[in-house]
């Protein structure tokens, strides 16, 4: 197979004309050892990282799915922690789409001049552009445009999709008690028709979740809710 893209959570190979294969790491985005879902390094290897991500990834993409989310997954292999799914085209180099239940992460980090920590937020959505260099800069509707990285309307569309996918993981976290404070997700377009659907993964090291005030890490989440 062909290596497409080497990640910092999992190695993206070519299949054919329509479908990769990502196989899942055991690394962890971080610095100094903890773990942070915001960060743009990877700062620790949690042994089993990789098949609980994968499986937390292959759940919340089967919810989805039943909800009538289109996605670009396909099937997984969590023996192999192997995932295959539809090729899909990036925006722009790479867009990261963030939805907030509470003020916590970079946000706080930027406004905490105006908010205090663990503040509520109504599901506020930002983008942010996959731009290691640059520290992962926000980017606004206008500048998508302008830069050329999304048509006009497609901000909305990603607004609201984003929205809608965030709400039925909080609901099915909230099931086992865990509070969703935060979630990155990734888009694309996909099929001849460019068809704009969820990409990437949606494992524990994309989220933020709290159980009784206590964060929980990546093997915490996948325990939490899938045993």
């Amino acid at each position: 197979m062909k290596l497409v893209y080497s990640g910092k959570t999992k190695d993206v190979y070519e299949l054919d004309e329509e479908r990769v294969l990502l196989r899942f790491k055991d690394d962890a985005t971080g610095e100094n050892g903890k773990f942070d879902p915001g960060a743009n390094t990877v700062g620790l290897t949690i042994p089993g990282a990789g098949k609980a991500g994968l499986r937390l990834t292959t759940y919340f993409f089967n919810l989805l799915n039943q909800a009538g989310i289109a996605t670009h997954f396909i099937a997984s292999n969590i023996d192999l922690v192997t995932m295959t799914a539809k090729k899909a085209t990036p925006f722009g180099k790479g867009l990261e789409v963030i939805c907030r239940y509470k003020a916590l992460g970079s946000f706080l980090r930027r406004y905490g001049k105006y908010i205090e920590p663990e503040a509520p937020l109504p599901a506020f959505v930002e983008i942010t552009l996959k731009d290691d260099d640059r520290n992962d800069p926000p980017i606004t509707e206008d500048a998508l445009e302008i830069l050329g990285i999304l048509a006009k309307g497609e901000y909305l569309i990603l607004k609201q999709l984003t929205q809608k996918i965030s709400e039925i993981i909080r609901k099915d976290l909230l099931r086992k008690g865990l509070e969703l404070y935060d979630i990155k997700l990734e888009f694309g377009r996909v099929g001849k028709d460019h068809q704009i659907v969820l990409i990437d993964e949606i494992s524990g090291g994309n989220m933020r979740v709290f159980h009784n005030g206590h964060a929980l890490e990546p093997l915490e989440i996948e325990k939490r809710l899938l045993n």
